[in-house]
């Protein structure tokens, strides 16, 4: 064979082999540079709530508002909202959030379990719960072992907050506030409504937050000049509250203080129907009162009772930035926002907002970010001066309440008088007299 036909035969050879072995390194880099990207991992969040048993309904709604506040972190929004004209969180690479739904159904034990599995198990970076203040304290006893951030938006009970925690955070003013809220609202109406008020009574259930309210107007009762005539608790989700209301119209109070979930709310109050239980004020610490189920049993027997509040319907159609929110929330329940999932829409937004300013799901660095938490009023849907946390309790310190009055079936603002939508309808007509 000639010299040149072997290097062509060479050649040849090797151009073969080429196509054989699926080419050479500049081919094999040309391939790697269009591979598609790695998909972002989303940033997972954990959110222990009551999602069955007697308070599926509130937790449900409550799920709904957190998957709603996922959708506009996630999503791109007009909206003047933490993270809502973005998608995602920016400062981690525009990672989508993910709520990680946790059910506990009202058990303490199985709070702090789920807790401690979505920590654990799912790997979430923070945890938003547990709805009710026996859970939430169960719970971020759990996260607080386990070194990872716990936002409280919903559970109110002040001993929460005074357990030197250092990973437990709480959006929500608790009852220390909400008591006084119901203090003040009674001695601004002796001082601005003419009223006359002596005495009060307490009815609560006998959880955490039941305990916690009737404990706090004891603390406070003496000093705003009011007298304790009757002080009853009775069992959660009890059957029959007779005896208690018997109770309580012996002791005939000028205002009845009460702190009850859904089941207890709607019960009493058809009982006080029932035996003919008149005071002049009944006022509620919020949580059953405001639930839609009540709202729906009771129907017009639940007319001039009054509440502590977060949230009210007139709020909605004063603030256009809140009645989009509401909106969007209606449009996928059929239901209006209540204090109570409006607060678990906001926890979630100040959750996923401290974890993009941390650039990092580092739990030290989220926990710092939530320290450094400064939002304004006008980036939250609620009726609060915005949300910063004491650096030593961890409380929201721009917090408030309002008092609501259901009249004609509907609650409205009656307190501070100068935002109230109505005036406050005082003493209550007798049941005969409805």
């Amino acid at each position: 064979m000639s010299a040149k036909k072997k290097a062509l035969w060479v050649v040849s050879a090797c151009v073969l082999l080429g196509l054989v072995l699926g080419g050479c390194g500049p081919k094999e880099t040309a391939v790697s540079d269009t591979a598609p990207p790695q998909p972002i991992k989303p940033v997972k969040i954990g959110v222990p709530f009551p999602l069955s048993g007697a308070l599926a309904g509130p937790g449900n709604d409550s799920k709904a508002a957190v998957e709603l506040a996922v959708e506009i972190v996630n999503g791109s929004y007009d909206l003047d909202l933490p993270l809502a004209r973005t998608r995602g969180l920016p400062n981690l690479g525009g990672a989508p959030v993910e709520a990680v739904f946790a059910d506990h159904a009202m058990d303490p034990e199985k709070a702090m379990r789920e807790t401690e599995r979505l920590i654990t198990e799912q790997g979430v970076v923070a945890i938003q719960g547990a709805w009710a203040s026996s859970t939430s304290a169960t719970a971020s006893q759990a996260a607080e072992r386990l070194g990872i951030p716990f936002l409280n938006g919903n559970a109110t009970s002040p001993a929460l907050g005074e357990r030197g925690f250092r990973w437990y955070f709480r959006t929500t003013p608790h009852d220390r506030l909400f008591v006084r809220n119901i203090l003040d609202f009674m001695r601004d109406m002796e001082q601005e409504k003419g009223v006359t008020i002596k005495t009060i009574a307490i009815l609560h259930e006998d959880t955490m937050y039941g305990t916690d309210t009737a404990d706090v107007v004891r603390q406070y009762a003496k000093e705003y000049g009011y007298e304790i005539v009757a002080d009853i608790a009775y069992p959660q989700n009890t059957t029959d509250c007779t005896s208690e209301v018997q109770r309580l119209k012996a002791s005939n109070p000028d205002v009845l203080i009460q702190a009850d979930y859904t089941s207890n709310a709607i019960l009493s109050v058809l009982t006080y129907k029932d035996l003919d239980f008149n005071p002049t004020a009944i006022i509620a610490n919020d949580v059953g009162f405001i639930d839609l189920e009540y709202i729906n049993a009771v129907g017009d027997n639940g007319n001039y009772i009054f509440s502590r509040d977060l949230w009210s319907t007139d709020w909605v159609a004063e603030h256009p930035n809140v009645k989009t929110i509401n909106d969007m929330y209606k449009e996928r329940t059929g239901k209006d926002l209540t204090g109570t999932s409006a607060r678990a829409f906001t926890a979630l937004l100040v959750l996923a907002d401290a974890i993009n300013r941390a650039g990092s799901t580092d739990p030290e660095a989220i926990r710092q970010a939530l320290l450094d938490t400064n939002l304004s009023a006008d980036q939250l849907i609620m009726p609060w001066d915005g949300v910063q946390f004491d650096p030593v309790t961890h409380e929201n310190i721009k917090g408030r309440g309002i008092i609501v009055q259901m009249q004609g079936g509907k609650y409205y603002t009656v307190w501070p008088f100068d935002r109230a939508a109505r005036e406050p309808i005082w003493p209550m007509p007798k049941w005969a007299d409805r």
